[in-house]
């Protein structure tokens, strides 16, 4: 198997590869500082539904009669679409039940009519700590969540009903893990079918390691190993042949690809047989002005399976602080077309001028099937302020030799209001590829509380394309017109009209989890999880 990992420089002084290195950063961690929240009270107002030429996007953290709920925040999104009925997605955060607490939790929320309408269950785990929430479904359909405790254990999470009911695969904290983690899932052919993969930073550890392997679909995890260069911030993601490769960075300016080629053969313990550093341009950033609390965007590495001239390419982008720049910072993109033997010289993917004033930042991407490859990021460069974002978009369809002209999707918002207690929208963004176009689960502050003065944290959901002409196109409703009131500090920014639905939606009534049967031999495609025997909660 291969691995791809990245490494950088510090973000409070970025140095040329060439020059001498300073000291890491110290990494922001998903710390217990607060007990739950008690919630007094709980207000609803409408739903948002923000339109932006023909964009749209749809508030995903709703109550049961599909209203915001003021006075609580959400955050650091991860969606996940079911490969054989796009109707179907699920999208987890992190979900605070009131702004006057850093207390958080699992959220998620699930869509059967392709994402016009969510439906918000709940959380995980009830008062139970957490956070980095990673969705992610195998082409059976399965869909799966990784999720944070407080002591930086972790757990997985099965749906067989894509993301109306989610079941603990272990015990608390028996998926091992770490700050920051991520999975992916082999979707190829090969011995390694079905194996699920992680890794996570290095700042705090579970059980020591780096990396663990499930062979039995997310339940059972193998004792953690370490990486070679310890990269931290990124993602896995697995090639044709079934190799793995994970991609990383130091704290700073130095990124690597790292791979496994073995990691498929479930009867030895994986090792790592190639690590090639990569030039992303600059450094990655924490605590930077845009996201104060947090990182400006992970590291994210992904691998197209498209069975074309690009099969087999491998990718990583990062936000980064160009070496040339004291402020700001890019979305930068490097390619490998030889088994991450070797990466182009960085591209940047934002094409307006450069600017060191404006942010682009939670960059992030992803292959489609057909080979296209796709990317959003937020992106300050039509506001006047500097700060005030929108979520762009870009693709490529010459395996990143080119670029789009960068698209604007979403309406303008601040991200500086509806902080839960601690200052950052999360540390990324997530975005699902198919043949057409792309899903997005992104935080925006669209929706105004008139109680608190300010805008609210949410989670939303919306579809980008190359086309231009983005799907499902919800129906129009009549609805009243909310004005936020713009923060004294910042410079107004457009409002987006708040729509009400005009109907309570009813909410799907979940389904149970069907009496586990002993799992057969793997065949060709995964074994459904309806069919793994699964521990009690």
């Amino acid at each position: 198997m291969l691995i791809c990992l990245l490494a950088l420089t510090t973000a409070s002084g970025q140095t040329p590869p060439s020059g001498g290195r300073k000291p890491r950063m110290t990494e922001p961690l998903e710390k217990y500082n607060m007990p739950p929240a008690y919630i007094y009270r709980l207000e609803t107002g409408p739903r948002m539904i923000s339109q932006f030429g023909l964009f749209t996007s749809f508030q995903v953290n709703v109550d049961a009669g599909g209203n915001n709920i003021l006075g609580d925040a959400a955050n650091e999104s991860s969606i996940t679409v079911d490969p054989t009925n796009h109707n179907r997605m699920a999208i987890g955060w992190r979900q605070f039940n009131s702004v006057q607490s850093d207390f958080r939790q699992g959220g998620w929320g699930y869509t059967t009519d392709a994402g016009t309408t969510w439906t918000f269950p709940g959380v995980l785990e009830t008062n139970v700590f957490r956070s980095d929430p990673v969705l992610g479904s195998d082409e059976a359909g399965n869909f799966f969540y990784l999720s944070l405790l407080e002591s930086f254990c972790e757990n997985m999470y099965g749906s067989p009903d894509f993301g109306q009911t989610w079941t603990r695969l272990q015990p608390d904290g028996d998926a091992g893990g770490g700050d920051k983690q991520w999975f992916t899932i082999d979707k190829t052919g090969g011995p390694g079918h079905g194996f699920q993969y992680q890794a996570w930073s290095t700042a705090a550890e579970c059980i020591g390691g780096q990396f663990s392997r499930s062979t039995d679909g997310g339940v059972t995890w193998m004792s953690p190993i370490d990486i070679p260069s310890q990269p931290v911030w990124g993602t896995l993601d697995v090639d044709t042949n079934g190799n793995l490769f994970i991609g990383g960075g130091d704290f700073g300016s130095s990124f690597f690809c790292i791979r496994s080629s073995n990691a498929q053969d479930g009867n030895v313990t994986p090792t790592f047989d190639q690590n090639v550093s990569v030039n992303l341009g600059g450094s990655v950033l924490f605590g930077a002005q845009i996201n104060p609390g947090g990182l400006a965007g992970m590291i994210f590495l992904a691998v197209d399976r498209s069975g074309t001239a690009t099969n087999n390419n491998i990718y990583m982008l990062a936000t980064v602080q160009q070496f040339s720049a004291s402020n700001g910072s890019d979305i930068m993109f490097s390619r490998s077309t030889d088994g991450g033997q070797t990466f182009s010289a960085p591209q940047r993917i934002t094409d307006d001028p450069v600017n060191q004033s404006k942010w682009h930042w939670f960059g992030t991407l992803a292959v489609a099937p057909n080979g296209r490859i796709d990317s959003v990021w937020l992106d300050t460069r039509n506001a006047a302020n500097n700060t005030d974002s929108q979520l762009f978009y870009s693709w490529s369809t010459d395996g990143g030799l080119t670029w789009a002209p960068n698209v604007a999707v979403s309406n303008s918002f601040t991200p500086f209001e509806g902080y839960p207690v601690q200052q950052k929208m999360g540390d990324y963004i997530t975005i699902v590829s198919d043949n057409t176009g792309g899903d997005v689960a992104y935080p925006a502050t669209f929706n105004f509380n008139p109680t608190s003065g300010q805008h609210e944290e949410d989670v939303y959901y919306v579809r980008v394309s190359p086309s231009g002409v983005p799907t499902p196109t919800p129906t129009p409703t009549p609805t009243p017109t909310v004005t936020p009131t713009p923060k004294p500090t910042t410079t107004p920014t457009s409002t987006p009209t708040a729509t009400p639905t005009s109907t309570v939606r009813p909410t799907p009534t979940p389904r149970s989890i069907p009496t586990p049967r002993g799992r057969p031999t793997p065949p060709p495609r995964p074994t459904p999880l309806t069919s793994l025997t699964l521990p009690a909660n």
